[in-house]
């Protein structure tokens, strides 16, 4: 797990498997449950990193919790955790994850992991793009005399360079997990096929 304890919110609608989830999690994460979508979205907001939510929930429906969640623009991972073998509707669903039931503490462990990486990716890249932008911006705007003189350049030049290994070793650490790294072999592959 990730430095920082991650804080998971387990949505589960049969209270004994939401409990065994949680003592799994305990340990390495702040684990709160909900056994109803609607108690979900009560207990959900900004402090909330991943959310492993069933589908199949009387009342307010694994689906309808996710739409919420992304309605209201949580900025929070989810895995549906669910009986519920995918078929083309997850096409249009907006989880980052999906996991068939029945799971194991590792496969649990495994995805919450996997969900915080490519959070912690997403954000080092977001910072990446900001900075070359800005590099692009000064190399466009400003002479080579200029920018050898300015100690901020020189700064932005060190913070893109260390966020450039960071983004790297980041991926890398993507690449390396076993299903990751099937999909990114897919989009390098398709990129390539539409150039």
């Amino acid at each position: 797990m990730t430095t920082d304890t991650p804080s998971v919110l387990i949505v589960e609608d049969e209270p004994d498997l939401a409990n065994l989830y949680a003592a799994w999690l305990e340990a390495e994460c702040d684990v709160e449950t909900s056994y109803d979508g609607t108690e979900a979205l009560d207990a959900i907001d900004e402090s909330i990193d991943v959310v492993l939510l069933d589908r199949r929930m009387p009342g307010l429906s694994g689906d309808t919790v996710l739409d919420t969640i992304r309605e209201r623009g949580l900025d929070c991972r989810v895995a549906m955790v669910t009986a519920v073998e995918p078929d083309f509707d997850i096409i249009e669903m907006g989880f980052d994850d999906y996991l068939v039931k029945p799971v194991s503490k590792d496969e649990l462990v495994e995805i919450i992991d996997q969900l915080l990486l490519r959070t912690s990716y997403d954000a080092q890249l977001q910072e990446f793009f900001a900075l070359a932008s800005k590099k692009a911006l000064l190399d466009d705007q400003k002479t080579e005399a200029e920018r050898r003189s300015s100690q901020e350049y020189a700064e932005l030049k060190d913070r893109l360079a260390v966020r450039r290994v960071q983004v790297n070793d980041t991926m890398q650490e993507l690449l390396e997990q076993d299903g990751y790294r099937q999909l990114c072999r897919d989009i390098t592959n398709e990129s390539v096929l539409q150039e």
